[in-house]
């Protein structure tokens, strides 16, 4: 039997987009799919839920073809359809809810299952254009961070992460590493062997901050009160890099009358570390150079997640570490891929014939769905890319939204999950190996090019190719509607060599191998330099400079809800590998459990005013006390009682940029009667 090769890159929401490799026979079936071992960044190596990922293609349960509801809704069972009357039935019922209130009670809700340039959003933000829909407005991950980096520095713009490898001292700030950036951990470690120190700083003791030199544990939502400890030391000590400040920001006077009363002992009281540990961390990171700091998007998931990464930028500013590779700051470097891609040509305006558009947050899934005021209120939803009722948070008030008998939804999906069950009509997805795109990375420097590698599985369409098939089916005749895969993906590349990136799969951003964004200033703020003290921030009502906001107060405990397991991270692979991981359960610190009088492996109620969940408990060394943790990702399938992590999460929105404080969530933790011993 004859077999090829395909080249491809992973699709997923992790910083890594890992190149790969897929073996299919001349059948055209795929029999293997590997790391790419000539990828630059993820040498061959993939994780282990996408080492299995055709398990997923092949799986028994998947979606391959159009389902429409015969059950009642969230029940799940459905009957399959062909494409003809599944698009008829949309289309009709599209228009009803048009014809009734207008185009915005339509509303479009994508995420961030597939990341590539077309599949992830492109033809659809034409679509929903030409019918006038909501606008979605945020996102639950990224939009804080970047907001909240750019009111310091300009932009998200900052270091190459593999840059850390030159670093004397890294600090890994709010990130697991090793579990959800695993590629870059070779970088670190190769920093360690050239005599770094390695310091992680987490609420939680990951697998990451075992293997650390240096763990530092604050209460969550505390990290802005260390931060501004360690400034106070650095300008109480002189260890601030005066001539780059100098020359390259403005506000470091305002700056030093704010941390000056910041003590070491002040911040101790707020972030729960040792005033000692608070100066020892200030004094090696003002004295070694270069310095690193790594962080991800984890942190932004607070009330004042925009403020964290305001914060955090200006620690390498003050000290002058931009000047040195290996030194500065990184999170995303996805805003370096506008040196090559330009996604603003998926919007088309004039699509919406001059009508204005509400726009809505995609945190308030739930509020939205729910609202009885809301004017006109939303009588049709379009899910894709995302699985909302296990991902969002509020999940219950979603599922009360879902439930409505007088809401028309469809989902674009390659399993019936838990909010496709709510589905009126279920349309099949493509997987990553059957449809073609480019991939741009927010971990490191390389586009990747994803080649289809077998043609669609069953009656599956790619997301673009569902636009194409839906705008068609309501009878709209606009040509933007229908552009083709191959001439979308050129549309949106500039100084690129498409049989290249095809050819070899990746290319490199056309940027410098040693970049050093801020070494000479170069800040793209109103000023033209790092802004310590912000005017804009103050405009907009928030502090112009950094601040220390305590997270909110209530119910006993804090609870976190990480992504934890090897096998999956987010909730794509839950379906299929959720039960390898044991199932959901609560961790506690041995000393909460003993005050509650618990046992490990007894039965609790975690609970809030949103939901509740009857978990297990497990003993934990990796939180503090006052500290629960809910891995999150598990489908309800696998929870006892039906009910997600996300049942009890905050859907209070972060202070700027349009996060949402998943990690600012109180919850009471109670043993139910007769269960405490785990029986």
């Amino acid at each position: 039997m004859a077999f090829r090769t395909v080249l491809g890159t992973c699709h997923h929401d992790c910083p890594d987009s890992c190149g790969w490799v897929v073996t299919v026979d001349d059948a055209g079936v795929a029999t293997s799919l590997r790391g790419d071992p000539d990828h630059p960044y993820s040498r061959g190596e993939l994780c282990p839920k996408v080492n299995r990922f055709l398990d997923r293609v092949y799986h028994p349960d998947r979606v391959l073809h159009p389902l429409v509801r015969v059950g009642a809704k969230g029940e799940g069972r459905f009957a399959r359809a062909s494409w003809d009357d599944a698009l008829a039935l949309t289309a009709h019922r599209l228009h009803e809810v048009i014809d009734r209130w207008g185009g915005e009670a339509v509303l479009p809700w994508g995420s961030a299952g597939t990341q590539g340039l077309i599949q992830h959003s492109s033809l659809d933000k034409r679509l929903f254009a030409r019918i006038g829909a909501t606008r979605p407005l945020g996102s639950m991950c990224g939009l804080s961070a970047g907001a909240g980096t750019a009111s310091t520095l300009g932009s998200g713009r900052a270091c190459d992460p593999t840059d850390l490898r030159h670093a004397r001292l890294v600090l890994l700030w709010g990130t697991n590493t090793r579990l959800t950036n695993r590629h870059l951990w070779p970088f670190v470690e190769e920093a360690r062997r050239n005599g770094a120190t390695v310091v992680v700083i987490d609420p939680i003791r990951t697998a990451t901050a075992r293997s650390a030199d240096w763990f530092v544990q604050p209460r969550p939502g505390t990290d802005v009160a260390l931060m501004l400890g360690l400034l106070h030391v650095l300008v109480r000590d002189g260890l601030v890099d005066h001539d780059y400040v100098r020359d390259h920001t403005v506000g470091l006077e305002e700056l030093a009358v704010r941390v000056k009363e910041w003590t070491p002992e002040r911040a101790a009281e707020a972030c729960g570390v040792d005033a000692d540990e608070i100066e020892r961390l200030a004094t090696a990171y003002g004295t070694t150079t270069p310095a690193f700091i790594r962080t991800l998007i984890g942190a932004e998931h607070h009330e004042h997640g925009a403020m964290f990464f305001r914060t955090l930028a200006c620690l390498p500013t003050v000290t002058g570490q931009w000047r040195h590779r290996g030194g500065g700051f990184a999170r995303s470097v996805g805003v370096w891929n506008d040196v090559h891609v330009d996604d603003s040509v998926f919007d088309v305006p004039g699509l919406a014939g001059g009508r204005s558009r509400r726009g809505i947050s995609v945190n308030h899934l739930g509020r939205t769905l729910t609202d009885p005021t809301l004017d006109p209120p939303v009588g049709a939803l379009v899910v894709w890319n995302g699985n909302p009722l296990v991902s969002a948070p509020n999940a219950e008030l979603i599922r009360r939204g879902l439930s409505r008998d007088d809401l028309f939804t469809v989902v674009s999906e390659q399993f019936v999950t838990d909010t496709a069950r709510y589905a009126d009509v279920i349309f099949p997805a493509t997987t990553q190996i059957e449809q073609t795109d480019v991939v741009p990375s927010w971990g490191h420097l390389y586009l990747g090019w994803n080649e289809a590698a077998i043609a669609p599985v069953g009656e599956a369409v790619p997301n673009t190719e569902l636009w194409r098939r839906l705008a068609r089916a309501l009878g709209y005749t606009e040509p933007e509607l229908f552009v083709e895969d191959d001439a979308l993906i050129a549309s949106a590349l500039h100084g690129v060599d498409v049989d290249a990136l095809r050819r070899d799969g990746r290319i490199r951003l056309d940027l410098p191998e040693d970049l050093r964004p801020y070494a000479h200033g170069g800040f793209a703020t109103p000023s033209g330099k790092a802004e310590l003290w912000s005017a804009a921030l103050e405009r907009a009502g928030h502090d112009p400079l950094p601040a220390f906001e305590p997270p909110s107060d209530g119910l006993p405990f804090a609870l976190l809800t990480p992504k934890q397991h090897t096998r999956f991270l987010n909730s794509s692979y839950s379906h299929g590998h959720g039960a390898l991981e044991g199932g959901p359960f609560v961790e506690l610190d041995p000393a909460d459990a003993a005050a509650l009088g618990v046992a490990d492996g007894a039965t609790v109620r975690v609970a809030n005013e949103r939901g509740a969940l009857d978990l297990p408990v497990r003993f934990s060394d990796r939180l503090r006390p006052g500290v629960v943790a809910v891995p999150w990702g598990w489908w309800s399938e696998h929870h006892p009682d039906g009910r997600t992590a996300n049942a009890l999460t905050s859907d209070t929105l972060a202070d700027w940029g349009g996060g949402v404080a998943y990690y600012d969530t109180r919850v009471s933790v109670v043993p139910l009667p007769g269960r405490s011993d785990g029986s």
